[in-house]
């Protein structure tokens, strides 16, 4: 269960780092295959936005997380959470701005589930 954790949150921390990076150095989305029509109706004009808050808050908890995991950390199941619930946040914030939902979204927020059950089970929480 601790190394499906802590592959699950690296997944996360790699994937929307690398994710929010791409849309930073490229806003207009083209790089991403991200149409810009894909905003409309939301108070952002490009992805420069979302791109700067998925590196740092999504990436960013998700990779303190991997951290604290590895050190063993008393808190790395309270990070591991904190990581599954930004995802699983930012994800549903993400599907009711855009008003659509992609197979890719469901992967994401079932992960970041998934890391928030497991995490909790760990903490000994949740005895099964």
């Amino acid at each position: 269960m601790k190394t499906l954790l802590l592959l699950m949150i690296s997944f996360i921390a790699i994937t929307s780092t690398i994710s929010g990076v791409l849309l930073v150095s490229d806003p207009g989305g083209s790089i991403m295959n991200l149409p810009l029509t894909l905003l409309n109706g939301t108070p952002f004009k490009n992805y420069l936005i979302p791109g700067i808050i998925l590196t740092a808050i999504v990436g960013g908890v998700n990779l303190v997380a991997v951290v604290y995991n590895i050190q063993k950390s008393s808190n790395r199941y309270n990070w591991a959470m904190a990581g599954g619930m930004m995802i699983c946040g930012w994800i549903i914030v993400q599907m009711i701005i855009i008003r659509a939902a992609h197979w890719l979204h469901f992967l994401y927020l079932g992960t970041g589930l998934l890391i928030i059950l497991i995490a909790y089970q760990l903490k000994g929480k949740w005895a099964v």
